[in-house]
């Protein structure tokens, strides 16, 4: 067992939660994002308010400024090819004035949040144009 699994946990229902997210979006017609937070206190990762966002814009107005977040991202896409993509990955949140200490604890529970909630790549963002504009950044992976 790694060190990070130990200092954070999930709850049996958010660990539901994800699973669920994971298998109700990879079907998904529109972008569907929930943001999650580490509990200071309790070191446990949880959804922030379990609102699923379908507008990047709404995503974007609703991130801090100074606290890093955790945002599961499901975003259907036509490739270059002409198929269809639903990419699942986990933004990573770090504003550039990012408070050192939650920097750190974020950090730290980065890899245990990517293998919990299933994604393959992990994207740091850290501007709200980085979130706006996703679906280049998508594009791009393919």
């Amino acid at each position: 067992m790694s060190s990070e699994s130990r200092l954070y946990t999930f709850s049996p229902e958010t660990k539901e939660k994800l699973r669920k997210f994971r298998l109700g979006t990879s079907r998904a017609k529109d972008a569907q994002a929930i943001i999650y937070i580490i509990d200071q206190k309790s070191q446990e990762i949880r959804p922030e308010d379990g609102e699923i966002y379908t507008n990047m814009q709404d995503l974007a107005d609703e991130l801090p400024d100074s606290s890093p977040r955790f945002i599961l991202l499901s975003y259907p896409l036509t490739l270059k090819s002409g198929r269809l993509s639903v990419p699942y990955v986990l933004l990573y949140w770090l504003p550039e004035n990012c408070n050192p200490n939650l920097r750190m604890m974020y950090a730290g529970a980065v890899e245990l949040m990517r293998n919990t909630a299933e994604v393959n790549r992990v994207i740091e963002v850290g501007e709200e144009e980085d979130i706006t504009s996703i679906e280049s950044k998508l594009q791009s992976a393919d």
